[in-house]
Order: C-alpha cells, then sequence, then structure tokens
C-alpha cells in the first residue's frame, strides 16, 4: 500500500481569511441591520478592522448585552489636541466615558454598541487616524519611544516610524468602503473579488505582528517582547541606524508547554536607509514560515526559536538585500516612564502624566479626563503623547504655557508631582473582567488595591519606598507584559493567580514561575517571607527581581530537582 503525506489541516481563520482576502465578511450589512452582533467569521474581519466583539460579563447572569472595543492605530502614540479632542468626544458619546490607554500606544474605546460603532470609526478617520490594523493577523500599531521630546534624532526616528507604517499596512479597500463611505464593498468587481495583498497575500500573516522603535538607554517600549524590534544608535546627535531584534512575544497558553514567552534575538546592525526592506523582510518571514495550523504556536517567535537565529539572519539578509553588521554597543537602564515636569533638550518642557491602569476618567475629586479634554482645548500647540506604560505625555509646553497648564490640572486634582507611590507608580494591568472574553481573573480591577497590600508588607519588613515592577493580566496571553515584571500575576481562575518573580528593571530578562496557583486572598502569606528575604539578605543596591533571579529562584530550582 502506497501511503501519501496529508497536509495539516489549516485553522479555521485561514479558510476565511482566503475566502475572502479583502476583510470585506458580511461586516457593513451587518452594521446596517440593526442587529446588536456580528456573525462567528465576522467577529474574525472586524478584528483587522480595529474591533473585538465583548459583552459586560458582570451581566451574564442577567442579559447577555453585546458591545464592541475600538482601538485606534496611533503611530508612535502620538496625538494633536484636535486629534485628543475627537477621542474625548468619541468615549464620551458612543463609549463608557472612559479612554483606556493600552500598553502599546494606543486608546481602546470599551461599551461601544453597534449603533455607534459607523460613527466612531469614520470621526477617528476623519480626525486623520485610523483604527485599521490595530488589530487582527497583521502588523499593529507601530510604537516609539515618546522621549527624547525633542531632538534630532527622536525627529529621524519618527520619519522611519511612518515609513514603516505606510509599508506594512494592509492595502484592502473594504476598510475605507465600510467605514468612511458606509458601503459593503463589492465583491463582485474583479479587483475586489480576485484582490490580493501586495505584501501580505491573501491569507495576511499566521497571527499579530508587533513592532516597536527604542531609543537607548531608556526601553521603555520593552523592546525584546516586540516580534520586530528597532534599537536606535545615535552617533554625534544622529541617527545612523539601528540593532535589529526579531523573535519576542508574551502570549502562552495555561498548560501549553509549546507556547511560552520569548525575548527576541539581536541580528545585527544595519543603516537607518534600509528600515523599510528589513521590515517587510522580517514580516515576510513570519507569512511564509509561521504556523497556519495552530494559533497558539503561530507567532514569529517560534519560527525564531525552532528554526534558529542564523537560519532568521539569513532569510532577512536575503529578502531584504541588506547585510547585517555585527550589533552595535547599546545598554538599558529602565522601562519605566519619568513622571513629572522636564526640560527637553529644546527649551520646552513635557510633564508626564501618571495614569492609573490606563484609564483616564473622572472619578472622585480627580477629573483626570476632563482636566486632559480642557488641556487639549486651551493649549493648542502641545503634543499629547501615550506611553507603553499605560501614561500620558504633554509635550511641547512653552514657558509661557507650563504654568497655565500646572493650573488647569490642579484646579480638576490632577498631581503633577507626587502622583502615585513609587510602586503604584511602576504598575501595570490589562482590562481583563468585565469586557475582555479571554479574561480567567481581575486584573486592571484588582491591581491598585493588591498593590496597598503589597506595599504594606514591604513597609512592615523594612522596604518601605522601595521600587519594585508589579503587573497583572487576567490569563496567559501577556497584553500586560507580566512576564518581564519582577512580581507579575497572571489569572488562572476568578480569585487565583500564577505567581512569576524576577525580571528585571531594563527588561533584558524573563521572569521565572514561582507558584501556578496563589488565591489573589493569600498574596500576603506567599510574598511576605520571600520580602522578608530580600530585605536583609540583598546586596547595596540590589533590586528584588534581581535578587529573586541570583538566590531565590535558583534555590527553588534545586529544591524541585
Amino acid at each position: 500500500m502506497i501511503k501519501t503525506e496529508t497536509q495539516p489541516k489549516l485553522t479555521h481563520n485561514e479558510v476565511i481569511k482566503e475566502a475572502i482576502p479583502t476583510l470585506a465578511g458580511n461586516i457593513a450589512a451587518t452594521v446596517a441591520s440593526g442587529t446588536d452582533q456580528f456573525s462567528a467569521d465576522d467577529q474574525q474581519f472586524i478584528k483587522f478592522h480595529g474591533i473585538y466583539q465583548q459583552d459586560d460579563r458582570d451581566l451574564r447572569k442577567t442579559a447577555k448585552k453585546y458591545m464592541m472595543m475600538i482601538r485606534g492605530r496611533i503611530p508612535g502614540g502620538v496625538m494633536t489636541p484636535a486629534q485628543w479632542i475627537t477621542f474625548d468626544d468619541l468615549a464620551t458619546t458612543y463609549g463608557n466615558n472612559t479612554l483606556r490607554v493600552t500598553t502599546r500606544q494606543s486608546i481602546q474605546f470599551h461599551g461601544v454598541l453597534m449603533s455607534g460603532l459607523g460613527p466612531l470609526i469614520k470621526k477617528i478617520n476623519d480626525s486623520l487616524l485610523s483604527t485599521l490594523a490595530a488589530c487582527g493577523d497583521v502588523n499593529r500599531n507601530v510604537m516609539a519611544a515618546p522621549t527624547p521630546v525633542e531632538t534630532a534624532a527622536r525627529a529621524q526616528m519618527m520619519d522611519d516610524v511612518h515609513a514603516v507604517v505606510a509599508a506594512l499596512a494592509p492595502k484592502t479597500g473594504a476598510y475605507h468602503s465600510i467605514w468612511i463611505d458606509g458601503v459593503q464593498l463589492n465583491l463582485d468587481d474583479p479587483k475586489n473579488k480576485d484582490f490580493v495583498d501586495p505584501l501580505y497575500g491573501k491569507t495576511y500573516l499566521p497571527r499579530k505582528f508587533k513592532t516597536a522603535f527604542v531609543m537607548p538607554p531608556s526601553n521603555d517600549m520593552d523592546v525584546f517582547t516586540n516580534d520586530l524590534g528597532f534599537i536606535a544608535v545615535v552617533e554625534n546627535g544622529k541617527l545612523v541606524g539601528y540593532n535589529l531584534a526579531v523573535g519576542g512575544g508574551m502570549g502562552r497558553s495555561h498548560g501549553n508547554e509549546v507556547t511560552y514567552p520569548r525575548l527576541a534575538d539581536v541580528l545585527g546592525f544595519f543603516p537607518r536607509e534600509h528600515v523599510v526592506e528589513i521590515s517587510k523582510a522580517v514580516l515576510t518571514v513570519h507569512r511564509d514560515f509561521g504556523d497556519r495550523t495552530d494559533r497558539k504556536h503561530a507567532r514569529l517567535k517560534y519560527v525564531v526559536q525552532e528554526r534558529g537565529v542564523e537560519f532568521v539572519r539569513a532569510e532577512v539578509e536575503k529578502r531584504a538585500d541588506v547585510k547585517l553588521s555585527p550589533a552595535k554597543p547599546y545598554s538599558f537602564t529602565t522601562t519605566g516612564d519619568d513622571y513629572g515636569w522636564h526640560k527637553a533638550l529644546d527649551g520646552t518642557h513635557f510633564l508626564t502624566l501618571f495614569v492609573e491602569t490606563g484609564r483616564i476618567k473622572d472619578a472622585g475629586a480627580a477629573l483626570q479626563k476632563t482636566a486632559l479634554r480642557k488641556v487639549a482645548e486651551k493649549f493648542d500647540k502641545v503634543e499629547f503623547r501615550l506611553t507603553a506604560n499605560q501614561n500620558v505625555i504633554i509635550a511641547n509646553v512653552s514657558d509661557a504655557d507650563k504654568a497655565g497648564i500646572e493650573a488647569l490640572l490642579g484646579e480638576h486634582g490632577v498631581k503633577t508631582s507626587n502622583q502615585a507611590t513609587i510602586m503604584r507608580a511602576a504598575a501595570m494591568a490589562c482590562p481583563a473582567l468585565p469586557t475582555c472574553g479571554l479574561a480567567l481573573a481581575e486584573s486592571e480591577r484588582m491591581l491598585p488595591g493588591l498593590v496597598d497590600r503589597i506595599e504594606k508588607v514591604c513597609s512592615e519588613v523594612g522596604l518601605a519606598g522601595e521600587e519594585i515592577i508589579i503587573r497583572s493580566t487576567g490569563c496567559p496571553n501577556g497584553c500586560a507584559r507580566p512576564y518581564m515584571a519582577e512580581i507579575a500575576f497572571v489569572g488562572k481562575a476568578p480569585g487565583r493567580y500564577q505567581l512569576w518573580l524576577g525580571g528585571n528593571a531594563s527588561g533584558t530578562r524573563l521572569n521565572k514561575i514561582f507558584k501556578d496557583v496563589v488565591k489573589e486572598t493569600d498574596v500576603e502569606i506567599e510574598l511576605r517571607p520571600i520580602l522578608s528575604r530580600y530585605a536583609k539578605e540583598r546586596n547595596a543596591g540590589e533590586r528584588f527581581g534581581d535578587w529573586c533571579d541570583r538566590v531565590f529562584l535558583k534555590e527553588q530550582a534545586a529544591a524541585t530537582n
């Protein structure tokens, strides 16, 4: 009997992308129909348009009410005052009256009903921003270091960011047809019927693709967590090129050992004039070699891990027609934001404002949403910059405007100094419940109170005022980059988390799992003895994550072997 090899079965997402490569689905007809939800297939297509269908899980037992999360595509997280006002209006009119700053320098709207979807996306486009490719199996929002605020090198980097955004954007006409013209794309038109994206092909990427630009010594983008990272090399004040990092990613699945977080490898250096060719080369390596049979194993990091760095480097060099040089020296010192007022090199000022868990809102005496709106209305020469740590920078502030902005914020209860305790200021969480359909446990609503409790323990064991980077996610997908934190909580079930320890402040080391299941109510019991030992045993200046990696986690590994 002759045996024939059978092709591995493709995922359903691959089947529907090939069937409708314009990504139009039946979206426009559904929006116009008056229903409150999309079909299962269209729920996959709308992701390419920057939309996720969700429901309020707090209300599931009484009534399942569908709503949408919409994510803007904001290159480098830079917004004009007019754009900020537009987003603020949209959050009030169509969303839940909050703006959610994401860990990828974007803004999400939550609680948008089907009836508000069309107007919201059209007005974002009218503001000269977009939602196209904010989600989906494509290159997503391109991140870029928000500081130094004004230097020639950063201006050059932002030029490169926009070049990469344009080069890696999908070219389907469905987005414009649905959200700008308000009509279903005519699939009988030959140009649509036979459409193949010139870069992505008919089936786009096997999974999402993330890109970031970073400028040492700050690693505020967590560059090694991205599929594609550009580490700026500046000589004599000029951006001469980039060290190329490839193959990072946070996502994993509980109980699935073939999934794991991974840091990108640095492949080498190239001059900045090749940034577009290099970007396309890395993306097409993912397109051509990524796993299309298992979406949990479909990220570029698995290609790099399993085929090897040398294979990927050779492919990138061949596709870009660029020979990479050995990486140039660089070092990172921090992943955090520098809060408060600072002076830029051009003499202007910038203000970094702490936004707890990224949620801009009016709460009690702190009217942060209203205050930022009024800054945008009154000071039209400033620039808003979103950070990868979920905060907001008001940049390009003149000497004449600084006092006015300070006073306006103060009138609305928004602090510009001593904005948060050092531990709160370093913490980060994903939204999780009640809106995210993937969440297994709380995150955004849980973390502030948990940080308070950990701070209390630290104070009791002699660590008052110490910075420890704490991050939480409601599931293992890693949207808040938990696997880089000194302490991380990764949701497993309601009120239960994996506990990870040992990341570092420079974003160059993954942490390790310490406990597979910890009850949220038992966190103090688990952490107190560890924090107490750290306070007594650490070297001078040694951070908690470094001590865990050097001492504690090695002891735990030895004890289990």
